[in-house]
């Protein structure tokens, strides 16, 4: 990872031969690459080689005449750039400052050691300016696990890498100023930190500006109050539904909605993060990682604090909903990773994209093969849908309803009967009366729900220490087994709710885990039957297959 500058005398003349470290993405992946440039008398070329992507191999006019311009000119000589390791695709435009810089060491025009146990990436223009890129959190937090010293980044870019503790982060605009750096005209100064304090992160990374309350056994969250534009006390009424947020919120369990129009299905959807906790510090820098890969992280906000809520129109595409694209980007339920994934008027998508989400439901992750290798994101969000249950909406008072038999099955079935399996819970919401929109009652406020999910959550990390499981909805067949053991009595009112209602193994899982978070909502050790009959009353996708 050390640039050195070789100079050898061969029969044919001259050869200058000098390494650059950089870095690439691979899915979520962050890999350090070695910029290897060899300068020879030969021919006049200029070649790019190591599985390089259009934009990589673009990069040879854009570094050819951002070298002219600010008053390099390359001798008619044989440039070879190699990538590596070679297997490893490369995409994107962050090789165009490390190329340069390599053609400028290999030509003796930058000192061999100028870039010893240093980092760069960035993207080059015609007149030498250095512009942001794409992704540069994961790769200063690779650079700092591999113990490098400095990253020299484009200047946007620059509070990004400032978020990385171990690793000085200097700040280029222009060409200029990265040979200024490397050469030691320009001081350090520019080196910008970002405020706040640093807490450990990943591998002993120290990462700036994460808090954490840790007064508090399992994972540290911090609490903080949500903005207060949007809060559980908003609506009137609905307190089944409110109710049924709660738990879903609290066990991080998938949530379907079912009503007519005008019940406040998207009005309630909406504030569910407002009583999740934020997030932690290692959810944070995993989130705020896909963000950066996707471009979509902001200097104003730093590293994501709070959950995302995603909420796609119904007529998204399968492949901007999982990820996809030659070289595959992160698709919505990636960017809802650690947070929320909201589907409104759920029938309305095509059934063939929700079938997609059966997978990710599962496995909470997305892999994603090409000729080029799979990719693989993270995927852990909890998803809600709302859904009127006929196409007018008021079925089943008849009153209104003005869809056949027909028409109403044929609406319920443009969702499969898999996906419908794999919501935890399924609640139906009842038109609001008049006297809670006359005269709304004070309800509680986000605040106090959100306290009680703590708790429950609180509970949860401590019944999972040490095991890779967060929350209930993770526990898989033997951890059911283990952790929502039934007495007698509960064992058989499960037996009796099991044939009326016909479950499959995955849904009566499915209410022992509703169940357990119930439990742990009221501070009980063990499950009662009063939790299972909460949790069956939940279970009503059976009601829409």
């Amino acid at each position: 990872m050390i640039s050195e500058t070789e100079i050898m005398n061969c029969e044919g003349g001259i050869i200058l031969f000098s390494t650059i470290t950089s870095g690439t993405l691979y899915g979520i992946r962050s890999c350090l690459i070695q910029v290897e440039v060899d300068v020879s008398q030969g021919l006049p070329c200029f070649q790019i080689v190591g599985l390089p992507g259009s934009e990589v191999r673009e990069a040879r006019e854009r570094v050819k005449v951002a070298l002219k311009n600010v008053g390099v000119e390359l001798p008619p000589v044989s440039i070879n750039v190699n990538l590596s390791p070679a297997d490893i695709p490369k995409s994107g435009t962050m090789f165009d400052l490390p190329v340069a810089v390599g053609i400028m060491t290999a030509l003796s025009k930058i000192p061999a050691k100028a870039a010893a146990d240093t980092l760069l990436i960035g993207e080059l223009g015609l007149s030498g300016e250095v512009k942001p890129v794409k992704g540069v959190l994961p790769i200063v937090r690779e650079a700092a696990r591999r113990r490098i010293r400095r990253c020299i980044l484009p200047e946007e870019n620059l509070w990004e890498g400032s978020l990385v503790e171990q690793v000085e982060s200097v700040g280029v605009s222009d060409m200029r100023q990265a040979i200024e750096t490397l050469t030691g005209v320009r001081q350090t100064a520019a080196c910008r930190r970002a405020e706040g304090n640093a807490e450990q992160g990943e591998n002993g990374v120290q990462i700036r500006g994460v808090h954490d309350d840790v007064s508090q056994p399992g994972p540290a969250y911090s609490v903080s109050e949500h903005d207060g534009r949007e809060d559980f006390a908003d609506i009137s009424g609905q307190e089944s539904l409110k109710r049924a947020a709660e738990v879903a919120a609290a066990g991080f369990h998938h949530l379907l909605i079912v009503g007519p129009p005008g019940a406040g299905k998207t009005m309630l959807a909406c504030r569910i993060p407002t009583i999740l906790p934020p997030l932690s510090a290692e959810e944070s820098l995993e989130v705020s990682s896909i963000y950066s890969i996707s471009g979509l992280l902001r200097s104003e906000a730093g590293l994501k604090k709070e959950r995302p809520f995603l909420n796609p129109h119904h007529t998204i595409t399968g492949q901007a909903l999982v990820g996809g694209g030659r070289i595959p980007t992160p698709g919505i339920i990636s960017l809802a990773h650690r947070g929320v994934l909201f589907l409104d008027e759920l029938p309305e998508f095509k059934r063939e994209t929700l079938d997609i989400l059966r997978q990710p439901l599962e496995d909470r992750k997305v892999q994603i093969a090409r000729t080029c290798g799979t990719y693989v994101y993270p995927a852990d969000f909890m998803l809600v849908g709302a859904m009127n249950p006929c196409p007018c909406g008021y079925y089943p008072d008849m009153g209104r309803c003005r869809c056949t038999p027909s028409e109403v099955r044929r609406y319920l079935r443009r969702v499969s009967g898999p996906v419908l399996d794999r919501m935890d819970i399924c609640v139906q919401a009842q038109p609001v009366e008049f006297h809670h929109i006359a005269e709304p009652a004070a309800g509680e406020n986000s605040d106090r729900i959100r306290a009680r999910v703590m708790r429950a959550r609180t509970i949860q990390a401590e019944r999972f220490q040490d095991t890779g499981l967060r929350f209930n909805s993770d526990m898989k067949a033997g951890d059911v087994e283990r952790y929502c053991k039934l007495g007698g009595k509960e064992q058989r009112f499960m037996e009796q709710m099991f044939a009326a209602m016909q479950l499959s193994a995955r849904g009566y899982h499915k209410i022992l885990k509703v169940a357990r978070t119930i439990a742990d909502l009221a501070g009980c050790e063990r499950i009662g039957e009063e939790h299972l009959a909460e949790a069956v009353c939940y279970r009503q996708t059976e009601v829409l297959q």
